[in-house]
């Protein structure tokens, strides 16, 4: 039997660092139009959610085709977590995975998210995290991660990290009540898989300065320059 999967795009409106972010144009579109573009051109899901507390936003996100959940007052500060809302939308909204795709990631592709849905439906895991996979000497607490300090290796034969960057992230609704009204953490719950994602799709706009890097981005993708090279 197929899963139901529907996909929640959380949005609060008063972010602090990039103030109102999601309603902010990027290249010629608000921020919260990326990903319910992605969503709805991709179809892989029955039901595309805009979660946030702002009826204004809830109202505008209808005129891109996605669906308002109105999430409390409480869980719209910036102290409230995705445990949090995710937890209040499952309690309203019936499915077997719900996918969380994240509105600060606007680089994402439509192959990479189609792609996350084929890993999710071809496996069984209850939790999906986006992560990237980076080779670069690492230090953790002080202490080198994945290189010695005794030794200089070329970095692509360095243990990988890997990162998670909540570009894309699946839960499945079972697992998560369950875990959460036991007390327990559901968020990296239960068989937890990872799924890879570019490099360059896998900003997180939480500052300016990434606010900047990604717009280039978009802009260079528009351009889609020949390469070129220096004539020796």
């Amino acid at each position: 039997m197929a899963k139901k999967i529907i996909v929640m795009i959380p949005a609060r409106l008063g972010s602090k660092r990039i103030p109102k972010k999601n309603i902010r144009f990027m290249c010629g579109k608000p921020l919260i139009q990326y990903p319910i573009e992605l969503c709805l051109k991709s179809r892989l899901c029955s039901e595309v959610w805009v979660n946030t507390e702002d009826e204004d936003l809830g109202r505008a996100v209808g005129h891109f085709g996605a669906k308002f959940h109105k999430r409390p007052q409480e869980l719209a500060s910036d102290t409230a977590t995705n445990r949090d809302f995710t937890y209040e939308f499952l309690q309203k909204h019936e499915c077997d995975y719900v996918v969380m795709v994240n509105p600060t990631s606007p680089l994402l592709k439509e192959e990479t998210y189609q792609s996350f849905f084929q890993y999710l439906e071809e496996n069984e895991f209850d939790t999906i995290m986006s992560v990237v996979t980076e080779r670069e000497e690492t230090f953790y607490q002080d202490k080198p991660l994945n290189f010695s300090l005794k030794e200089k290796i070329n970095s692509q034969l360095l243990e990988p990290t890997q990162k998670i960057v909540w570009a894309l992230t699946a839960w499945k609704r079972d697992n998560f009540m369950k875990m959460q009204e036991a007390g327990e953490n559901p968020v990296f719950g239960g068989n937890l898989g990872r799924f890879e994602i570019p490099k360059d799709e896998a900003c997180d706009l939480d500052t300016e300065a990434d606010w900047r890097i990604a717009e280039g981005i978009l802009m260079a993708r528009e351009r889609e320059t020949e390469v070129e090279y220096l004539q020796l």
